[in-house]
Formats: structure tokens, C-alpha cells, sequence
């Protein structure tokens, strides 16, 4: 039986969202996972259980609005620079990992008090 474009994208949806959950198991310390499209559309996010978010709606919609358009600017320096490893934002609750991967980006919560954010990074890139 040949796919749909519909059923390509839905086993594409799938697919981030197991990533998504086995990101969540990485550490007691990763909040949220989600993954973003160039246009700051939410293809799928997950919160850890029992946990309240800490932005409203409309926040995460500016957030990630915010984040596909540098993500989208930085194409354009890839020849000079290099390609993106990830980024990460410091904040004074959480750090904020941002990784992309086949023009989409992976957004990641994690606790500020975390100590080992680089081995979680590595484990996400295995992930993803």
C-alpha cells in the first residue's frame, strides 16, 4: 500500500514524538521536549509528568517564534562558521538546549540546578 502525503507526516509526527519521551528519560533534571518547525509551529512537545509549565500559551508561542527565526538566519552562516552544534540559553530557572536536525529544531528544558549538561547534550544528539 502506498503512503499519503497525511500518513508520511503523521508517521513523521510519530517519530518526534518518541523522541521526544525518550529525551524526557534521559534525566529527572529534563523538563520538556519539543520539537519545532522553521515556522515556530509546535510538531510536538512534551512536558515531564507531574510538572507545571513554567511559560503560557502565548509565551510558547513567541518563544518559539523567537527561536525558528534565529535558527532560520543562522542557515546563512553555516559555509563560514561551521555547522550548528546546539545552543544553549542560561537562565536563572532553566537552561534552555536548542538542537536542530533536518530543518527541525529540538527544544529541550532543564532544570538550572543540573550539573551535567554536557553529558545530557550528548545524549540527546544520540537521540535525535
Amino acid at each position: 500500500m502506498v503512503k499519503t502525503p497525511a500518513d508520511k507526516w503523521k508517521d513523521t509526527v510519530i517519530k518526534y514524538r518518541k523522541q521526544c519521551q525518550s529525551i524526557l528519560k534521559i534525566s529527572n533534571s529534563v523538563r520538556y521536549a519539543g520539537v519545532v518547525n522553521a515556522y515556530g509551529r509546535t510538531l510536538t512537545g512534551m512536558v515531564k509528568p507531574n510538572l507545571k509549565p513554567l511559560l503560557k500559551s502565548e509565551q510558547v508561542k513567541n518563544e518559539f517564534f523567537i527561536i525558528s527565526t534565529l535558527m532560520s538566519l543562522r542557515k546563512e552562516t553555516v559555509s563560514t562558521v561551521g555547522k550548528l552544534e546546539h545552543v544553549i540559553l542560561q537562565h536563572q530557572k532553566v537552561t534552555i538546549v536548542i538542537l536542530q536536525k533536518n530543518n527541525v529544531t529540538f527544544y529541550v528544558s532543564i532544570d538550572r540546578k543540573e550539573k551535567g549538561l554536557e553529558k545530557i547534550i550528548a545524549s540527546i544528539k544520540k537521540v535525535i
